[in-house]
């Protein structure tokens, strides 16, 4: 550096001249203050001026993609965008669900589970899929393809969000779960399997909202605008569960660039 300069500048840590034993060795450690910090100096004399990385260019073949989305939902098909009082109802429930399940969810938390039902591990994302959904959507096998019974086989039609099971899932297990789901709707069609484990799993987020949710449920959100976007048949059914999702992503996790402007 430029004597000159250095001049003007302040110095946070002024060393002024220190008598250093003739045996004095930068390579021991030091033993006193003044020792410590002329080793400092030394250290930061002997730093070039100009450092130059060296690149393997084979590593920059690929050029690095970032896929970040500030855009909002796609607006609702005309006729079926959901007034601010229906809205404003849909809160004041999802609402209530949720003080209902903090409230009791040390009870049902202690409830057995029947012997069929064994939760997956959190890291299991394949078999969260399977258990929310069922064997059947999972797969993608018809529903008629044969002529058995099912009657209540949760393992074909997938277990619904009983609060016993869902009171046992700490927030890491809801997140990973959400994440789980919402990738599998990013690209396949919405169910009312699916419909019923994103709002029960919305239900037991917590508030405030940490970043991996908050991108999450604005994933979900952008998600269902698309797919109502593009509802050939005008499902009223569907359509209203997924202007649900979005209100209470928009509206009660204050989201509400993604809300839907009231009819």
């Amino acid at each position: 550096m430029d004597p000159g300069l250095e001049e003007l500048m302040p110095r946070l840590l002024p060393v002024g001249d220190c008598d250093l034993a003739e045996d004095f060795d930068p390579t021991v450690p030091p033993r006193t203050p003044q020792e410590y910090l002329k080793r400092v100096q030394i250290e930061a004399a002997r730093c070039p001026d100009v450092v130059v990385a060296q690149i393997d260019p084979r590593k920059l073949k690929k050029k690095p993609t970032v896929n970040i989305s500030i855009s909002g939902c796609r607006p609702a098909p005309e006729g079926y965008s959901p007034t601010l009082k229906w809205q404003q109802q849909q809160v004041a429930n999802f609402s209530a669900v949720r003080q209902s399940l903090n409230k009791h969810r040390n009870h049902w938390r202690s409830q057995h589970l029947d012997s069929n039902v064994t939760m997956p591990k959190s890291e299991d994302e394949e078999g969260w899929k399977k258990f929310c959904l069922g064997e059947r959507i999972y797969s993608e096998i018809d529903a008629l393809s044969d002529n058995e019974n099912l009657g209540i086989d949760y393992l074909k039609v997938g277990f619904p969000p009983l609060l016993s099971i869902v009171s046992r899932m700490n927030q890491a297990t809801v997140t990973s779960v959400l994440e789980y789901l919402i990738s599998w709707f990013g690209e396949k069609k919405f169910t009312p399997e699916l419909g019923r484990w994103l709002y029960a799993l919305l239900a037991c987020l917590e508030k405030p909202l940490l970043p991996e949710a908050h991108s999450l449920i604005r994933q979900l959100a952008r998600r269902c605008s698309e797919v109502r976007a593009l509802e050939e048949s005008k499902n009223e059914e569907q359509i209203s569960a997924l202007n649900l999702i979005i209100c209470l992503v928009s509206r009660y996790f204050d989201q509400r660039d993604l809300a839907d402007e009231p009819s």
